[in-house]
């Protein structure tokens, strides 16, 4: 089996066909059913699943090409049991790069409450020269008020 994929965070070797594979929602639940039973046959978990015998042959396909399940004759059939070591690896795989993306978002959070904390920085003396600017109207409001009377005004 021949990994494609890329560079991880950390130094690790990202399986693309091994993410692809347990990607689907139904060959998770595919392998849920083969860890919970031991193996399974296609027909055995087409009755469980709600898709077609065809279909269940095919995600198997997918799921053996990712080493994720490996096949053994079993009269007409095939029995497939999941690979727990190449299982392993995709969970330690899918732990990883959440980590990596757990240390982007707070990496990003940091730099937001940094733009946010200068932003606030810049609009509080704004805030205060508004502030001083409508003391500033309201004290000469007085003058503009008739009967309000003016230190300056002899009457």
């Amino acid at each position: 089996m021949a990994a494609t994929g890329t560079a991880a965070e950390g130094g690790g070797e990202i399986d693309d066909d091994l993410w692809s594979a347990v990607g689907d929602p139904t060959r998770r639940r595919m392998l849920d059913l083969l860890l919970s039973e031991g193996s399974g046959t296609a027909t055995g978990l087409s009755e469980r699943l709600p898709v077609t015998r065809q279909a269940v042959a095919k995600h198997l396909a997918v799921l053996d090409r990712a080493g994720l399940v490996h096949a053994a004759p079993a009269g007409r059939e095939k029995r497939f049991r999941v690979d727990e070591e190449q299982l392993a690896r995709a969970v330690a795989q899918l732990t990883g790069v959440g980590a990596a993306w757990d240390n982007r978002l707070r990496r990003i959070r940091r730099i937001a409450e940094t733009v946010q904390r200068r932003k606030d920085a810049q609009e509080a003396p704004d805030a205060q020269e508004a502030q001083d600017a409508q003391d500033a109207e309201d004290a000469g409001d007085d003058r503009d008020v008739p009967g309000a009377q003016d230190d300056g005004d002899q009457s």
